[in-house]
């Protein structure tokens, strides 16, 4: 089984064979910021892949931040290059869930707080902890907990 950090060195490697200049930088950053993590802490350490998945996240939800503040600076070239650089990394991401299927999930979340005696805004807690898991990186936590706010204030 190939761990997913082999998979971005691989591709890495294919990348920069194919004189890819985008995939090879961003590839080559995000390999970086998974070793980095590798050596914080006590001891250096192998990444699990969904240790890898979270870092990868991480620097997928930067680009589109750093997208939308060049592009609110009117650097559209910057906010595009980023903007590439974000649709490499959500390869290596599980799908995220639509709008649809986010609500639907909140939606059971909500009635288990519920059955569980949690109820009002004040479950917010309680559906988080029981969604959470169930949505494992497949949506950013800002969108869910927006969702959950909607249907617990509905």
């Amino acid at each position: 089984m190939t761990t997913l950090k082999t998979r971005l060195k691989s591709d890495l490697t294919a990348a920069i064979k194919a004189r890819d200049e985008l995939r090879s930088s961003t590839l080559r950053l995000t390999i970086t910021a998974i070793s980095k993590e590798e050596v914080a802490g006590d001891s250096a350490r192998e990444l699990s892949d969904a240790e890898v998945e979270k870092i990868i996240a991480r620097e997928a939800k930067k680009r589109r931040e750093a997208a939308e503040a060049f592009a609110d600076g009117g650097r559209a070239e910057s906010a595009e290059r980023e903007r590439a650089e974000g649709e490499v990394l959500a390869e290596y991401l599980p799908k995220q869930l639509t709008d649809e299927e986010l609500n639907a999930l909140v939606a059971d979340a909500v009635a288990e707080a519920k059955a569980g005696g949690a109820d009002g805004p004040r479950a917010m807690g309680a559906v988080m902890k029981i969604v959470n898991p169930k949505v494992a990186g497949r949506a950013e936590g800002g969108r869910v907990a927006a969702a959950v706010k909607r249907s617990l204030a509905g």
